[in-house]
């Protein structure tokens, strides 16, 4: 797994194992469930790239206390 946190609003991953990926996601949500408390203007976003290719970021689009995942076009 290989993390990137931007500002502190995103963190994104990529993984070159599939069996990486649920531990990895969830504790990079657990990363952002702080900020997003510290706002509480918005949820998390988890987003899915591409294989193994995902961004986890605090998003207004989703309420407060939700995590939400979508897959990118």
């Amino acid at each position: 797994m290989t993390p990137a946190m931007t500002a502190e609003r995103e963190i994104r991953l990529s993984f070159s194992r599939a069996d990486e990926i649920h531990d990895g996601l969830e504790q990079a949500v657990d990363a952002l469930i702080k900020n997003a408390a510290a706002e509480a203007a918005c949820g998390i976003l988890v987003t899915r790239h591409e294989p193994g290719t995902y961004t986890v970021a605090l998003d207004e689009s989703v309420p407060f206390g939700q995590t939400h995942e979508v897959l990118a076009a």
